[in-house]
């Protein structure tokens, strides 16, 4: 028996980003993509005291390991969102927002 189907044949290179989109991991995935280049961004002295851990709407939140560090870094965050721009191009995020932990 042959069967018929009215569906058409898509690649799946294709089908990756919208399904991904419908599970709500296209930004866990820039994340990702954030945080695999984050130290050569960042650079050491920055990326040995925080990480990258969340992206809402284009802000990367970013865990710092103390507040002292956390006020380096919003001083440094126009250096920091630059780096990123350069680093990562249309992946970067628009802000930073920082958080002690």
């Amino acid at each position: 028996m042959r069967r018929r189907s009215n569906s058409r044949f898509e690649a799946i290179g294709s089908l990756v980003p919208r399904v991904m989109r419908d599970l709500g991991l296209t930004e866990t995935a820039r994340v990702m993509r954030i945080a695999e280049r984050w130290d050569e961004a960042v650079g050491p002295e920055i990326a040995d005291h925080c990480r990258p851990t969340a992206l809402r709407g284009g802000v990367l939140e970013v865990t710092v390991d103390s507040s002292v560090r956390c006020q380096e870094i919003q001083l440094a965050k126009p250096r920091i969102l630059a780096a990123l721009r350069r680093v990562l191009g249309g992946d970067a995020p628009s802000d930073l927002w920082l958080r002690l932990g």
